[in-house]
């Protein structure tokens, strides 16, 4: 590229997964580029965390949509698979109901989950079939509005926008939904529980986003060797490859603007970097209250940031087991009332006598985790966030203590306790605390009608210019796919702000199969 446009200069702020998705692109596009990160690995809330010889994932356990994974690392020019070696999960996870008595375990081939769907629930397997194909024309229609910004309303005047209304199903909800294909409570939630991504109840979570767990059934779920965070690692690799900075640990204090328009950073140290362009990468809700001088924003006030909509959190267990466990790579364990469990989490904001619990046991499928026979255990219990009243300090130890007790309840579980070697544990206040997690709301704004699409913060920030956002705070959305979304969307208004419009590489149709093994 020529020297005028290698002139052009980003600052991005965080090294999330949308951080490191816009440093290899703008990289790639010839930008000179800095990446700013507080912590020191990569990932943001889902970096790797290592306990001794154990490794563990702090966030996302698996990539889905890999079709998106491999256009993101096309169009910096590069194949994702020289890179990381992902591995398609089947069955894609065990979901335990009656304390266990009843278990699903949907296979990444339809029609092997159709036959398992029968065998437990004999006649629903006719709902699975009407669902998945009505998802998929539904997905057809939704999937153009992911990966184009909505700056404004005129944004829905669009004709992809008009076409896809009527099927995003705002007016219902994604148990609505699904009761329309099942008539067994249980196989409902096997469809609904993925509302838990956006940390959002199924019964309010509005019914576009039962294209969640279409897309685990259509395109399968991954595994990347050595964990999700591998990933992080290829991404920054690519982006030094082309020629972006990385500066680990150092957290950025400002973000500087002058006159409506930012002109760069100023970091904790007091160094102060110019740049064309600030990418904003950190948690949304954190970074409006302490990243810009007080009186620059008016829209994103503390106050008003206050009374927006957030996630739920989750309180975390990361173990180090001696010895195998005998459960999938994921499995998720019901409460045996889930309606009132969800309830308590995202309404009562009150600690359930009786939670669901997700146990990430990736140690047998790949062996980097763990010294040989043992095993990283990963554990999400759903909990409300800051938001509630619990006293998360004065309650660690009994909380922690009932985590566990929740797991040796099941199972392949019993006498877990005497077999941890390695442990840590987060709550949401540790999210807060630690890794700026706004109330500890681990998936960030909620996905209500009022905050989706040009309701969500823009990826052209409105407040200040020459800002751009990325990330599960900003549109389209949290969840890695949409995360990735949001950094393609904001590096090609960037590169539209300096006159630089180049086609994207031309994406694979989405059927791919992802390439993996």
């Amino acid at each position: 590229m020529g020297r005028k446009e290698k002139s052009k200069t980003a600052v991005i702020v965080g090294a999330g997964p949308g951080g490191l998705a816009a440093a290899m692109l703008l990289g790639a596009k010839g930008y000179e580029v800095d990446v700013y990160e507080k912590q020191p690995v990569p990932g943001g809330r889902s970096g790797r965390l290592k306990l001794g010889e154990y490794t563990f994932d702090r966030g996302a356990t698996f990539v889905m949509m890999p079709q998106l994974l491999e256009e993101l690392f096309e169009q910096a020019g590069r194949s994702v698979h020289d890179y990381v070696e992902l591995h398609k999960l089947d069955p894609l996870y065990g979901l335990y109901f009656d304390r266990g008595r009843t278990v699903l375990m949907p296979s990444s081939d339809n029609e092997e989950t159709a036959k398992r769907i029968k065998a437990l629930f004999p006649g629903e397997e006719a709902g699975f079939y009407r669902f998945m194909t009505d998802e998929s024309v539904k997905y057809e229609h939704v999937e153009p509005l992911l990966r184009r910004p909505f700056g404004g309303f005129g944004d829905y005047l669009k004709a992809d926008a008009v076409k896809a209304l009527p099927y995003l199903k705002v007016t219902d909800t994604v148990y609505g939904q699904l009761s329309r294909y099942f008539k067994d409570e249980r196989l409902k939630y096997a469809f609904t529980f993925q509302s838990k991504y956006l940390g959002m109840s199924a019964w309010n979570c509005p019914g576009t986003f039962t294209i969640l767990s279409f897309m685990e059934h259509r395109y399968g779920l991954l595994h990347p060797k050595g964990g999700v965070a591998a990933l992080w690692d290829a991404m920054v690799e690519v982006a030094k490859e082309h020629g972006v900075r990385f500066h680990m640990g150092r957290p950025v204090d400002k973000i500087l603007t002058e006159r409506g328009r930012a002109t760069g950073v100023r970091l904790k140290d007091g160094e102060t970097r110019a740049a064309d362009h600030i990418v904003l990468g950190a948690d949304f809700a954190s970074a409006m209250n302490q990243m810009f001088e007080p009186d620059v924003l008016k829209k994103y006030t503390p106050k008003k940031l206050e009374a927006k909509k957030y996630s739920c959190s989750t309180a975390m267990l990361y173990l180090g087991i001696d010895g195998e466990v005998d459960l999938p790579h994921h499995s998720i364990h019901f409460a045996d009332d889930y309606a009132k469990n969800v309830k308590e989490i995202t309404e009562t904001l009150t600690l359930s006598e009786d939670p669901s619990i997700y146990v990430h046991n990736p140690s047998k499928l790949d062996p980097t985790l763990a010294p040989a026979g043992k095993s990283s255990l990963y554990v999400l219990m759903p909990v409300p966030n800051l938001k509630g009243d619990t006293d998360w300090s004065g309650r660690r130890e009994e909380l922690k203590g009932r985590m566990l007790e929740r797991l040796e309840s099941i199972e392949q579980l019993k006498g877990l306790r005497s077999r941890i070697e390695e442990e840590a544990f987060y709550t949401p206040l540790d999210w807060q605390d630690s890794l700026d997690v706004y109330q500890g709301a681990t998936f960030n704004l909620s996905h209500n009608l009022g905050q989706m699409l040009a309701l969500r913060p823009h990826n052209r920030f409105e407040e200040v210019e020459r800002v751009w956002l990325v990330g599960g705070g900003t549109h389209p959305g949290s969840g890695l796919p949409t995360i990735f979304e949001s950094a393609r969307i904001s590096v090609d208004l960037i590169e539209k702000a300096d006159g630089r419009v180049q086609p994207r590489a031309s994406a694979q149709a989405l059927g791919a199969a992802g390439g993996a093994e």
